[in-house]
């Protein structure tokens, strides 16, 4: 007589909110002691990063920047000098750290998770968003209820209207949407609520939208000059104390 147990797996999926800066980062693995990553991380939450990697018995082995970020400083060069986790960035960014560059619709796989890389310009010209079977990780490209701005970092309106209506939201309508900002405290959407509610999506053309982005006359993030910079180059905490 033969026995067979089946094991369940359960996905670990934790958002977290940086609040000076409004990011989310997004820790994923496919169970309890097993392999992980980390989306978007902010570098002043390394520590927290970590405790709950200890707590839930992970093993960071990839962390994802979807662009150069102007707001914050990303944590993904100190969590490698942490864990020596591989650093993956899109071909276009000009991160100095990166150990994978990936192109569109390239896969980045830990376990029996698979991410597929969408190549997402406009917000800036390196941006990317990645899709997880019912999820899609749309960094600043597609916000909820909004889209991120076009008018820094080799950004384009008209590039930014083809990544959102030509690839995101082509996606299946119960897609569950993780932005990388949120600045109202609404954590996720899907591609069906963003087409029929995202006020600045209810356009009938590309020159429509562009003229919206237009309008928007937004300052500069405060941590511009500084994060910009520091991104590029890829800081650990032990720069920012120095």
């Amino acid at each position: 007589m033969q026995f067979f147990i089946n094991f369940q797996i359960t996905m670990i999926f934790k958002q977290l909110f940086d609040q000076k800066s409004s990011t989310y980062t997004y820790i994923i693995s496919s169970g309890k002691g097993r392999e992980a990553l980390i989306i978007d991380p902010v570098i002043e939450n390394t520590l927290k990063y970590l405790k709950v990697l200890k707590d839930l018995d992970l093993k960071l082995v990839k962390v994802i920047d979807t662009h150069i970020h102007a707001d914050h400083i990303s944590g993904l060069n100190e969590l490698n000098k942490q864990t020596n986790c591989t650093r993956i960035m899109g071909d276009q960014s000009a991160s100095e750290v990166i150990d994978i560059r990936v192109k569109d619709n390239e896969k980045i796989k830990i376990e029996n998770i698979e991410l597929t890389s969408i190549y997402t310009p406009g917000h800036t010209d390196c941006s990317y968003s990645f899709f997880m079977k019912d999820r899609v990780f749309t960094g600043d490209t597609l916000l909820i209820n909004g889209t991120g701005r076009t008018d820094f970092q080799n950004g384009s309106s008209y590039d930014a209207y083809d990544s959102i209506f030509k690839k995101i939201l082509k996606l299946p309508e119960k897609t569950l949407v993780y932005p990388a900002h949120d600045y109202n405290g609404k954590t996720y959407s899907t591609i069906e609520n963003e087409k029929n509610n995202n006020p600045r999506l209810q356009v009938k053309s590309a020159e429509e939208y562009v003229e919206i982005m237009k309008k928007l006359k937004l300052s500069n993030p405060k941590m511009m000059d500084i994060a910009v910079p520091a991104n590029k180059k890829g800081l650990t905490l032990k720069d920012l104390d120095s």
